[in-house]
């Protein structure tokens, strides 16, 4: 009797976790489709072909101030055509205390958008005499253990290098206050590990070939690439909001910048920079809305870079394997423009442009947002209308 009573216990124990197991995937279950089907909805984008310029701007415009009321959207939007400024606007917050409100002159996080600036430093050297697109870069870089990587291979993406800096420099944190480029470089010269082809043979995108890029700079100008960019290429063009920042440079915040916060829910908090953060060529950069209209007419025509040198930028490298591969220089290549996204801490960004309509747009978000890739979806629209 006793071994029945306490076999009976037993089975009553199991149901008990049985039914909390299946309460516990229904609600699993019941979280998901919320979350895919409810929570990461949002509003549609009415933009039909028979709407004037003038209306399709407004509907984009009060569609992002809607995504930003229904906290699915905190950032900066730029849209031009033909040269002309369509849109330039913040919406939201520059930080997740929510107590400044976002302008077109805020600067924001741009993450790997800023592997395109980092590409104009390079062709800045090159104009300048000062760099050979096809040298080796053991001729810049002393007891570089991989061979025959050049600078285009780096730009391109194409170099086989593993992309290993972040991963070096987390396994060596403890002998590392501040990860600097230099000393990204230096991790990469001291563990070297096996190419993953050999140059030129594939593509494969790499935060650590443009920290090379960045490094390369540094040395042959003298200057860090805060201060190479700043005085050789954003003073130069005006671009007032532009600029590197990161835990290496002596202010520890600057006017107009935005900070990177996590909004899930509408509950903000702040997202603050690594150890890695000292880093620069690969992000960093930090830029505006209203410096947009300067950076997309850049890559038509500019003061600092002749034609001839700038249009290497859009060369698409012809891969050893056979494959084709459509990045330039920081740069996505298409039949009818260029793109490149990033994404990094709270930032999540995208520029666009389309080189035959003469039109561009760039959106930069600095609040963790899981709808980026919806409102993308959402704005693909606009290529059909």
């Amino acid at each position: 009797m006793i071994f029945l009573f306490l076999h009976l216990i037993e089975i009553s124990k199991m149901k008990k976790i049985f039914y909390a197991v299946l309460i516990l995937v229904f609600l699993i279950i019941g979280f998901f489709v919320w979350f895919t089907k409810f929570y990461l909805v949002i509003p549609e984008l009415n933009v039909t072909k028979d709407m004037s310029e003038t209306e399709r701007v407004e509907t984009i415009d009060n569609w992002f101030s809607q995504l930003q009321k229904e906290d699915k959207f905190n950032g900066v939007v730029f849209m031009s055509k033909s040269g002309k400024v369509l849109l330039s606007k913040g919406y939201g917050f520059t930080n997740y205390k929510k107590d400044k409100k976002l302008t077109n002159q805020s600067s924001l996080r741009l993450a790997s958008v800023s592997k395109q600036f980092m590409a104009a430093a390079i062709l800045i050297l090159v104009e300048n005499a000062r760099l050979d697109l096809d040298e080796n870069i053991s001729s810049y870089l002393s007891d570089f253990p991989y061979k025959n990587v050049t600078v285009r291979h780096l730009l391109n993406q194409t170099s086989g290098i593993p992309d290993i800096y972040m991963d070096l420099a987390e396994s060596h944190e403890e002998s590392i206050d501040l990860l600097t480029n230099q000393l990204a470089v230096e991790l990469l010269v001291k563990n070297p590990r096996k190419m993953e082809f050999n140059p030129g043979d594939e593509f494969q995108y790499s935060n650590t070939n443009y920290i090379l890029l960045a490094h390369i700079v540094e040395l042959l100008s003298g200057q860090s690439l805060e201060n190479f960019m700043l005085n050789e290429m954003f003073e130069p063009l005006g671009m007032k909001n532009t600029r590197i920042w990161n835990l290496v440079s002596e202010e520890s915040t600057f006017p107009n910048k935005a900070d990177d916060f996590d909004n899930a829910l509408g509950n903000a908090t702040e997202i603050k920079p690594s150890f890695i953060d000292g880093v620069a060529g690969d992000g960093a950069v930090f830029s505006s809305a209203e410096d947009m209209l300067i950076w997309d007419r850049f890559w038509y025509e500019n003061n600092l870079i002749s034609p001839s040198v700038l249009k290497e930028a859009f060369k698409t490298p012809k891969l050893k394997n056979g494959k084709a591969s459509d990045y330039g220089f920081g740069w996505v290549i298409t039949e009818n423009g260029t793109w490149h996204n990033g994404a990094w801490l709270g930032a999540n960004t995208i520029i666009m442009r389309n080189t035959i309509k003469k039109s561009c747009m760039a959106i930069f978000d600095n609040s963790s947002n899981v709808f980026f890739d919806e409102i993308l979806k959402e704005l693909g629209k606009l290529g059909k209308t």
